[in-house]
């Protein structure tokens, strides 16, 4: 049974892998909140979804399409209805014309609003995950600014009622252990965005779940002697929080990450467990020495996170055991993180790299490259690295650097772009960072974002 607030109502139902979207729409009637991509693209299903974080409450604008109700345990969800019409962003919308066939705009409306709580000024970020096809932004923008002074009009206290939910499914970390080594068939839910699709894509349906979101202790940044742990349940807003001040590159990265909704449900460790080869996290990771810790029951080991992936598809995880955590070592911020895609905002990766190069009196002293995009797993650049390691840190250097790449990768072709495409990026993006590190300039890449 999964309990939880919906528009200061609390609700009870017993099917926790129910998407949030089909509940507000089929069981309560509220179909403001719209279906559109089913996949947690168009943001047409956006709701605002408050949770207590650290003993204060948090609001995130989320997809409902991709999240389970199982997530929503001990948690405030607000629909556009209980906005009320006369919601600050709603009459900016209409003031300054920001909406016409109306589909896009409850999502959009959502998302603003609780922005508007945070206080966020970043309103193209904001709005980087809602699609309008029909007004365009500069109306919906011109709505956001107009809002963004004013004060935040009062609800219901969430706080409060959340206080009277009672405990149910996973909050201690050593029970859900124990309980995935004897069930180790089960489906792990962090944030969903990938498990959601099995269900309204494969249209797959899974005989057993555990969901996470409860266990704290999956959920803490923790700076430790010799660098920082991230608990595998971290959302991946918080870790783009964690690494603004300490790897900015990697940060702006995961700016584009999907999108602000997408942001606010994923985790760190489930796109690390999920292994995909375009996974946008490994690459920057990879680079910076991070380990990974595997646990089962009572058990924990240690490996790079390099090693951790072995083929596609396939990681180094025995049965019953799961990601507790990542750990990056302290060190400079030599780092450089470039996403390429079709897109700027809210798209899959072509490639996706991440330099971490050091160097000393004109000579290179560290390198540690890694692409996503190149092969079958996120891999290092090991010859690259070996061409640059020891070498004076020049243009000679970097050519000689950027042919080793054939001797690492082998890149398939496919709809994001061709072998030889691929090829020429990789080999432009070290010229990139040598040309941004020693400050002469920048180079184009070539039919790439980035």
């Amino acid at each position: 049974m999964v309990e939880f607030v919906l528009n200061g109502e609390m609700m009870q139902a017993d099917d926790a892998s129910m998407t949030l979207l089909d509940f507000v729409r089929l069981e309560r009637g509220l179909t403001g909140t719209k279906e559109g991509c089913n996949e947690g693209d168009c943001g047409a299903c956006t709701v605002q979804v408050a949770s207590m974080e650290d003993g204060e409450l948090v609001h995130r604008a989320v997809n409902s399409c991709i999240l389970l109700l199982g997530q929503m345990q001990g948690k405030s969800v607000t629909t556009v209805e209980a906005l009320g019409g006369d919601h600050p962003v709603q009459e900016a919308m209409v003031e300054h014309h920001g909406s016409q066939c109306g589909f896009c705009t409850p999502g959009i409306v959502m998302s603003l609003a609780a922005a508007h709580i945070e206080g966020r000024q970043d309103h193209a970020d904001v709005l980087a995950g809602n699609l309008c096809r029909c007004t365009g932004y500069a109306p919906i923008l011109r709505a956001a600014e107009a809002v963004a002074a004013q004060p935040v009009p009062q609800g219901p206290d969430e706080a409060a009622l959340l206080e009277g939910i009672s405990g149910a499914g996973f909050t201690e970390l050593d029970e859900f252990a124990d309980w995935y080594v004897k069930n180790p068939d089960a489906v792990l839910v962090g944030g969903a965005t990938e498990v959601g699709l099995v269900l309204t894509k494969e249209l797959k349906q899974p005989e057993k779940f555990a969901f996470l979101n409860q266990i704290t202790a999956l959920q803490n940044i923790e700076h430790e002697i010799g660098g920082m742990r991230i608990g595998a349940g971290v959302l991946l807003a918080r870790v783009r929080g964690a690494m603004v001040g300490k790897y900015p590159q990697f940060a702006e990265m995961l700016r584009r990450f999907g999108s602000v909704q997408v942001r606010n449900s994923a985790t760190i460790g489930g796109n690390i467990a999920n292994g995909s080869p375009i996974a946008d996290t490994p690459p920057a990771l990879i680079a910076l020495e991070t380990s990974v810790t595997l646990r089962k029951g009572s058990a924990r080991r240690e490996i790079l996170l390099e090693d951790f992936y072995l083929s596609y598809g396939v990681q180094d995880r025995a049965e019953g055991e799961f990601v507790e955590s990542i750990f990056i070592p302290e060190q400079g911020d030599t780092l450089g993180v470039y996403k390429i895609s079709k897109r700027f905002d809210q798209d899959i990766s072509a490639l996706c790299g991440g330099f971490n190069i050091a160097v000393s009196d004109g000579i290179v002293t560290k390198a540690r490259i890694a692409f996503g995009g190149m092969a079958a797993t996120p891999k290092r650049a090991k010859a690259v690295e070996a061409a640059l390691i020891g070498q004076p840190w020049n243009e000679e250097t970097i050519a000689t650097a950027q042919a080793a790449f054939a001797e690492d990768y082998t890149p398939m072709s496919d709809q994001r772009g061709s072998a030889a495409y691929r090829m020429i990026l990789v080999q432009n993006l070290l010229k990139r960072f040598y040309l941004e590190q020693t400050g002469t300039g920048r180079v184009r890449v070539v039919g790439g974002i980035s």
